[in-house]
């Protein structure tokens, strides 16, 4: 119910053509550039609070810039960035971007911004770090076109500790503590080793002066950099680069925790975090998409040839089901019907919060991304009951600002960012159900939709999940990593409290101390899943809603979850689901969570 930080937004456009067909084919020389804006506007969903992109001419003429990037924050940052690159595009003096047509011959001569190769991003922080100097893309700049390289992705690194620790004990001082620079660093690095490998051939083959440039330029091989690189990280990522000699690449984490889809045709290669958003910017059937599997790289070299290597071995298939529930859009089929059948296996469990009496219940959803769970839920009970009651009884009202600094006035606020339909139901007879897509903190029912929907003043408040309970943090590039953020987990502890099981807590924190002190990990081991094993699901929703309840809402309030095999059931292609069950795929999402239960430990019950 309260938005989520969660992953970034990539899109990637590679041009197959000289730019003189696109200006006679389409009419404009500003074809890449074009889509790459309707690419990432269509993403706008996954990033608003930055955006950039980056642009790469091939064949330009020394002296003259071949790679071009554009920076902005805020939510309009993709609105300031192309409006950015269009004023220089027209010139300074101009007062607003004409057509030109570019003379492929002469490339010294285009304006900025009109290249072969093009590269987006939008981002959604999830560590906090704020800044223009944080907004992907990031360049690492050289005289030699082949080592200069531009980065973003939709990523978070879990063991960026390890990696930096790796580089200082090299003797290197990375500027930046953060896993894009440090990325960036290795990368490069390991780029600057594959250019220094094709000087000393082309050496060999007895070749000196520009012809030495031109064969490093025509036979750099991004899959070495890749497989050199991309193993010292742990987490889940879309990595996303180009160079400036015109290599670009794709590449998807081993276990295909984020997700990357592409498309390719004799004119076009073009790269993106979500189907749809390559279907609608080419007009596209879903066929004509295709998803990159876990870790490939989609790599165009910069002949134009178009590759797909494995970079490093796939293993257990763990995309995040998260990005299926909550964050892509709902206009991909596949998705759209996954959440029909969230909502639809659902239906048992609110009939008989209900207690069957479908007479005097009136179903509803918190808008927006709750809609489409919305629908399969109308369906399941239409199937059980000869009339079905549905309302829109929630509208989203108003976006609060948050210079309104004063506590008090700010939570009175809050309690309006929605509003009721007054007369949606008859007060004191009818059962209000409402679903969202997910209950997280737990910060917006408490503050807010509780409040509102105890207006109607029903019989009976049912609030449904289309997720199960989120138990643990996510560290993969969603906004969830305090343990005890989580409503879930403070029901957990509060139980462990109220039954006087508070030795629990303890061993729990001296094996995660254990743990750490191991240099391998077992995924397998989680000990902070046995704080929850004395519980079941039932009990831990009455006391989510038990912590839920504001203060002066007397009306009774059910908590209805998805269960874990529904889940699965309803998204069986996407089966990562250690935010509801604790089984990381990876050792560093897990000692991150091994940290973080420490560090709540130690704040809250150490002596």
């Amino acid at each position: 119910m309260e938005p989520l930080k969660h992953e970034c937004g990539i899109a990637m456009v590679r041009l197959l053509k000289p730019l003189s067909f696109y200006a006679e084919k389409y009419g404009t020389d500003k074809y890449g550039l074009s889509k790459l804006y309707l690419m990432m506007e269509k993403q706008h969903n996954r990033g608003q609070e930055g955006a950039g992109m980056a642009c790469v001419r091939l064949n330009g003429k020394p002296g003259h810039e071949y790679m071009y990037r554009e920076k902005a924050e805020g939510k309009d940052a993709i609105t300031k960035v192309f409006a950015n690159v269009y004023k220089q595009i027209a010139g300074d003096s101009a007062d607003g971007p004409a057509e030109i047509t570019t003379t492929d011959d002469i490339p010294g001569e285009r304006p900025p911004f009109i290249g072969e190769l093009y590269m987006g991003h939008l981002r959604y922080s999830t560590t906090g770090r704020g800044g223009l100097k944080y907004v992907h893309p990031f360049l690492r700049r050289n005289n030699w076109k082949a080592k200069n390289l531009c980065l973003c992705g939709n990523f978070n690194m879990t063991n960026i500790a390890e990696v930096f620790a790796h580089l200082t004990a090299q003797g290197q001082s990375p500027r930046v503590y953060s896993d894009s620079y440090i990325m960036l660093e290795i990368m490069g690095h390991r780029l600057d080793r594959e250019v220094e490998r094709l000087f000393a051939e082309a050496q060999q083959q007895g070749l000196s002066g520009t012809d030495i440039t031109a064969y490093i330029d025509s036979h750099v091989d991004i899959a070495n950099v890749l497989r050199t690189a991309m193993p010292l990280f742990d987490g889940g990522y879309v990595v996303c680069g180009l160079t400036g000699s015109g290599e670009l690449f794709a590449m998807r984490d081993p276990h295909g925790i984020r997700p990357a889809f592409f498309y390719a045709n004799d004119e076009v290669v073009a790269c993106a975090s979500e189907r749809p958003v390559l279907q609608t910017t080419f007009d596209l059937p879903t066929e004509a998409v295709t998803e990159l599997q876990p870790g490939q790289a989609l790599i165009v070299r910069a002949s134009g040839e178009i590759v797909i290597q494995q970079i490093i071995e796939p293993m257990s298939f763990l995309p995040c089901s998260f990005e299926r529930i909550y964050f892509s859009r709902g206009n991909d089929i596949d998705i759209y019907n996954e959440r029909k059948a969230l909502g639809h296996q659902l239906v048992p469990k609110i009939l008989e919060a209900v207690g069957h009496d479908t007479e005097h219940t009136v179903f509803s959803y918190i808008p927006n991304t709750a809609e489409v769970a919305y629908y399969g839920l109308l369906e399941g009970v239409g199937e059980v009951a000869p009339r079905v009651r549905a309302e829109k009884v929630v509208s989203k009202d108003i976006k609060l600002r948050t210079f309104i600094a004063e506590s008090g006035v700010r939570s009175d606020l809050a309690a309006h960012v929605y509003d009721i339909t007054a007369g949606s139901i008859v007060a004191g007879e009818d059962n209000l159900v409402v679903i969202d897509d997910s209950i997280v903190r737990g910060t917006t029912l408490r503050e807010s939709i509780i409040r509102i929907l105890d207006r109607l003043h029903p019989r009976k408040m049912v609030i449904v999940s289309s997720a199960p309970q989120i138990r643990y943090p996510d560290f993969y590039g969603i906004d969830m990593s305090r343990v005890e953020d989580f409503i879930a987990f403070q029901a957990c502890i509060a139980l462990i409290q109220d039954r006087h099981q508070e030795q629990l807590l303890t061993d729990v924190y001296q094996d995660c101390l254990a743990m750490l002190g191991t240099p391998i990990l077992d995924t397998t081991e989680n000990p902070v899943r046995r704080l929850y094993q004395p519980f079941t699901a039932d009990e831990l929703s009455e006391k989510m809603a038990e912590l839920l309840r504001p203060t002066g809402v007397t009306t009774p309030i059910t908590l209805v979850f998805q269960s874990i095999s529904g889940l699965h059931r309803a998204i069986p292609n996407h089966p990562g689901d250690w935010y509801f069950t604790g089984h990381y795929p990876t050792p560093g999402g897990l000692r991150l969570l091994l940290k973080s239960y420490i560090d709540f430990y130690q704040r809250h019950f150490a002596r």
